[in-house]
């Protein structure tokens, strides 16, 4: 059964089921729960829609530190933004997929509620050989329709935007990319998604295809989709960074250490070693991008959470202080886009 009320500048629902989504006057509004559970009803998108078809939009990961950066997702759906392209890694996958199915709740729901739900994440899943994010549940299951988290293929379908999300191959060190092509089911997507997103150490290596895969972060992007986005012919490009300006990533002081480690898998353990070159790199030429007015970049000021955090007080404060930074920097992300 469904019921509703109204409160203080909001309209909740309480329901059984999974997702929900319809009209209130011109806004589309949606809502997900789980069975019994009140929440508060998102609007989908309050304007117009708005096509910059010139712009790449760039997300870097950075596990739930992109809690931060889920403001500004939000508030592209909310906005009804619609960009030429759209490149993400790791953390930066999720922001990536949610962003092109328009869910303004999984946007947020992905790097506050659930990865701080301790039944899949922390030590006790990791304890359990689940890992310390439980990858299988958060990624495979959990989307599901008739889930805690369900994700909408449909509208992710419909959408004609270009994207491409990487992972790299645990066994060669080889960087993949994945498109629309290889997004023919909610499976398939969201097996790429885990896998462009598993911090090696940390998660459960997946096997695609027969190949084992990993972190995309590690990979010859260093963790900045710039490259895939020049070679998709753009020239310009909004960057949502998890880090702040000033960050530039140091050299291993014990690579020796690293490489026992990861011992079974060489060839991550060289690419990790090289990504902080890779990722000054792409940082440095972003920069200059920036410099030169092909690109805003939006850069984590008050971040205050390290990428494992889970812990749900500070992942609220952290989606809140992105969320005032977003909106503090819209009218120049806005002026931006217009070009």
């Amino acid at each position: 059964m469904t019921s509703f009320r109204v409160g203080y500048n909001a309209v909740y629902v309480q329901f059984c089921g999974a997702l929900h989504s319809f009209s209130v006057g011109d806004v589309q509004v949606g809502v997900a729960s789980d069975s019994g559970r009140t929440r508060k009803l998102i609007p989908m998108s309050l304007s117009s829609p708005q096509y910059f078809p010139d712009v790449a939009l760039i997300i870097e990961g950075g596990g739930t530190r992109n809690a931060y950066t889920a403001a500004v997702v939000d508030q592209l759906i909310a906005h009804d933004i619609h960009v030429g392209w759209v490149g993400g890694v790791s953390a930066g996958s999720s922001h990536t997929v949610n962003y092109l199915s328009g869910d303004r709740f999984r946007t947020k729901a992905s790097f506050v509620d659930f990865a701080a739900d301790r039944r899949h994440s922390g030590i006790r899943p990791f304890l359990r050989g689940k890992g310390y994010f439980h990858a299988e549940h958060m990624y495979e299951i959990a989307p599901g329709a008739d889930q805690q988290y369900p994700y909408d293929f449909e509208t992710f379908t419909n959408n004609p935007t270009p994207f491409q999300i990487s992972a790299v191959r645990a066994d060669t060190g080889e960087t993949v990319f994945w498109g629309r092509e290889s997004a023919t089911d909610l499976s398939q997507l969201m097996k790429r998604v885990r896998a462009s997103s598993t911090m090696p150490g940390f998660m459960p290596i997946p096997i695609i295809d027969g190949a084992p895969y990993v972190d995309g972060a590690i990979g010859e992007t260093g963790g900045l989709m710039l490259q895939p986005a020049l070679g998709a012919g753009f020239e310009r490009f909004l960057v949502l960074s998890s880090r702040p300006r000033d960050y530039r990533r140091s050299e291993f002081t014990r690579p020796g250490l690293l490489t026992a480690v990861l011992r079974r898998y060489p060839a991550v353990a060289q690419a990790t070693l090289a990504r902080p070159t890779r990722y000054n790199e792409t940082k440095q030429r972003i920069l200059d991008l920036e410099k030169a007015g092909q690109a805003y970049v939006f850069f984590s000021e008050d971040m205050a959470i390290r990428n494992t955090e889970i812990n749900l007080g500070r992942l609220r404060a952290t989606f809140d202080a992105g969320m005032r930074q977003a909106r503090r920097d819209w009218p120049a992300i806005m002026e931006f886009l217009r070009g």
